[in-house]
């Protein structure tokens, strides 16, 4: 790895993809969730790198539902061009676009046994560690999920927990800060296992989620629209509602997982902001760090 050198994460990715691939002496099927807006953008991304070196056979893009979105007084915004404004439904909805774009028959049909998910948004991921999927067959469990420890009560971010005896996430615009400042007999938080969106599962756990509607979240976002007269409005904070479904959602299907805890310096360098924390500035510093070692 060459730190001076600019990398796009699906670069990143790719690369520890072909590694995988010579030390198993396989080629790992690729698929590739996108969006009505990047759909093209993101194939003619990959052409134009000769899909970093990868086997384009083996690599899908299929594209992500939408969900409209609506102002804060319950109407429908309109876009630019007069149509409903809709926007991306969240990463739950992975497993409804995989179905509904043949992804699981194709999985099947090449004999997939173990499927990882997770988001482009982490050059660190492990996008093929035999680990988690060794430990699910090992304890006979559908799905393993892989966290590390929240660095602080205020972290924005999701962590793991159970619902009625079942697996799950809460996010934390649904965690009060009683909550999220709880700590057990060791003096560690009791809802610090953050959830990294890096989980394995196995087909099983897959066709039992299917075509399972799973709950929406809100998101306040800014938006531009087209108003009542025409014209198009581009606001300078959040004016709308997106709904986004979200992965964990669907693990109460799943009965039970396995966490696996993992180091932050080793696996999660989020990309969440443009600047300032979690941006692509500490990103690139997690990452040069790591492969400096």
């Amino acid at each position: 790895m060459l730190p001076e050198q600019n990398k796009s994460i699906f670069e990143i990715l790719c690369e520890k993809l072909i590694k995988a691939n010579q030390e198993c002496g396989v080629s790992i099927p690729w698929y590739i969730m996108t969006s009505e807006d990047n759909h093209k953008d993101t194939i003619k991304f990959f052409e134009e790198h000769q899909y970093f070196g990868y086997i384009k056979e083996d690599i899908t893009f299929f594209i992500q539902g939408e969900l409209p979105m609506i102002n804060t007084y319950g109407k429908i915004l309109l876009d630019e061009e007069g149509f409903i404004k809709e926007a991306a439904d969240g990463h739950g909805g992975v497993f409804e676009a995989m179905f509904k774009n043949g992804v699981m028959k194709d999985m099947k049909k090449r004999k997939i046994d173990w499927v990882f998910i997770g988001t482009v948004d982490n050059p660190l991921a492990k996008v093929a560690d035999p680990l988690p999927i060794g430990i699910g067959v090992q304890y006979n469990s559908l799905s393993v999920g892989k966290s590390t420890v929240k660095k602080n009560p205020e972290e924005r971010v999701g962590v793991f927990c159970k619902k009625n005896a079942r697996p799950s996430v809460v996010e934390y615009t649904e965690i009060t800060e009683e909550m999220s400042k709880k700590t057990d007999k060791n003096g560690e938080l009791t809802y610090g296992e953050l959830h990294m969106v890096c989980n394995v599962f196995n087909i099983k756990a897959l066709e039992k989620i299917d075509n399972k509607k799973l709950p929406y979240h809100i998101a306040f976002k800014k938006a531009k629209y087209m108003d009542e007269k025409g014209y198009i409005i581009d606001p300078e904070k959040p004016n709308a509602y997106k709904f986004e479904s979200f992965i964990f959602d669907s693990f109460e299907e799943i009965n039970d997982m396995i966490i696996l805890r993992v180091k932050r310096e080793e696996e999660f360098a989020p990309v969440k902001n443009a600047t300032g924390e979690d941006s692509p500035e500490t990103a690139r510093k997690l990452y040069d760090n790591y492969y400096n070692k």
